[in-house]
């Protein structure tokens, strides 16, 4: 993975008011459509808080912080993704790689099955949040633990191995489970924005903030780990630092965005990676472009998710799957792949 030559200032800013323009353009669609179809007029006054109470009502408090939700947790995956493939140097890596989604299911099926999920609105994501950050903590201390620099190699098997076991414990705490709660569990980890809230917006949109800015502000060490650490540190880079906070700020972007909304794939492979064909490698112009980019790919498939079976609404994590899926085989065979 090397890193193109930088755009110009004003070349990367239009490319970002190109790619806010498209996702304004998403987010006005999905909040259009629905199983009542809606003039953008009539989403305006609704925002606006004025029209017919009901359009109101479904705008305000149904589709529109839906819609903000699924382009918050769109921009975090991407940005994610990105940040993780620079620091493994691996063009396959995702943001679940460390056991990120694991750690959470395992947290979400235990609330699920032991009737804390159906008692409080807050215990599964609570519970998935701190599966997903516990094991984060777990697999960087089993990688601390082997050596005093962060080998990428060393964290990706405590990752594989750690993200084994849990699913394990999921199945076998599912195994026990009533139908029920095997039939939640299931849904939720496909991913669904269908209990967004204002409430939850805004939690994922405080975690995300800064989050984002952190990982902004590590682009120039991370355009210079893509070349190899011995030449990131020859050039003034402190690697060792640079690696535990992207990998620690990436993982929590992927943990807040999972405890949201459940285990949604392919965000974080994908849409890094068709920007990259598109725009370059660096990392300057890479990640604010794929959290853009991730965004307005995400409202669109739960979009689709939500409109095109009628009145079944499919999981989320189906629709980036077929749209991932066939992109990921691209990706394999393409010349240069080996």
């Amino acid at each position: 993975m090397t890193v193109g030559s930088a755009p110009s200032r004003w070349t990367l800013a239009a490319r970002l008011v190109v790619l806010a323009a498209v996702l304004a353009a998403a987010l006005v669609g999905a909040v259009r459509l629905g199983a009542t179809s809606l003039s953008t007029g009539a989403v305006l006054r609704a925002v606006a808080g004025r029209g017919d109470p009901t359009v109101v009502t479904i705008v305000r408090a149904l589709r529109l912080p839906r819609a903000v939700q699924a382009a918050l947790v769109g921009a975090a995956l991407a940005a994610s993704g990105a940040t993780f493939q620079a620091l493994l140097r691996n063009p396959l890596a995702d943001p679940y790689v460390l056991g990120v989604s694991s750690g959470a299911a395992a947290g979400a099926v235990f609330t699920i099955a032991t009737g804390l999920a159906a008692r409080s609105a807050l215990a599964l994501p609570a519970a998935a949040f701190a599966g997903a950050a516990g094991t984060m903590l777990l697999v960087l201390r089993i990688a601390a633990g082997v050596g005093r620099a962060l080998d990428a190699r060393v964290l990706l098997l405590a990752g594989v191995a750690t993200s084994s076991f849990l699913v394990a414990a999921v199945w076998l705490a599912l195994s026990f489970a009533d139908v029920e709660a095997v039939r939640s569990a299931v849904f939720w980890m496909m991913g669904s924005h269908a209990g967004a809230t204002w409430g939850s917006v805004g939690a994922l949109g405080l975690c995300l903030a800064p989050a984002l800015a952190a990982l902004l502000a590590l682009a120039r060490p991370l355009n210079l780990l893509a070349v190899g650490e011995a030449t990131a540190a020859h050039l003034g880079a402190r690697v060792e630092r640079t690696k535990l906070v992207a990998f620690g700020v990436a993982t929590l972007l992927a943990a807040a965005s999972v405890a949201a909304s459940g285990t949604i794939g392919f965000v974080g492979l994908v849409v890094p990676h068709a920007v990259r064909l598109v725009w370059g490698s660096d990392h300057r112009a890479l990640l604010p472009a794929a959290a853009l980019a991730g965004a307005t790919f995400l409202v669109a498939a739960d979009t689709v998710a939500r409109t095109a079976a009628g009145a079944t609404e499919l999981p989320v994590g189906v629709v980036t799957a077929f749209v991932g899926v066939p992109f990921f085989v691209w990706l394999l065979r393409r010349p240069g792949a080996a």
